[in-house]
């Protein structure tokens, strides 16, 4: 897995990320989930919170490709208080 690339959108509680999946091995991925930790953060960059969120992979990932998806990552909006915004900086994958 890549590391997450964020992109802000249009509101304060969320944020585009895009992750790249690379499968090496022998056989297809056929399932997973993601969990990504986004950070709630003030202007001069405290981080207040965490908050987790997870979605299921782009399954099925084939043997030897590589597949790239973006989701919107949103937490509670009453969650981020004006002058605030998100930061998904933690992302881990459970492959099954």
């Amino acid at each position: 897995m890549s590391e997450p690339f964020r992109a802000k959108t249009d509101q304060r509680w969320c944020e585009d990320v895009t992750l790249t999946f690379v499968n090496s091995g022998g056989t297809a991925v056929g399932s997973g989930t993601i969990t990504f930790g986004s950070h709630v953060v003030d202007a001069l960059g405290t981080d207040w919170a965490t908050r987790e969120s997870t979605a299921p992979l782009p399954v099925p990932i084939a043997a030897g490709t590589r597949k790239e998806r973006t989701w919107t990552v949103c937490v509670d909006a009453w969650r981020v208080p004006l002058g605030m915004h998100i930061e998904t900086r933690d992302v881990s994958v459970r492959w099954e």
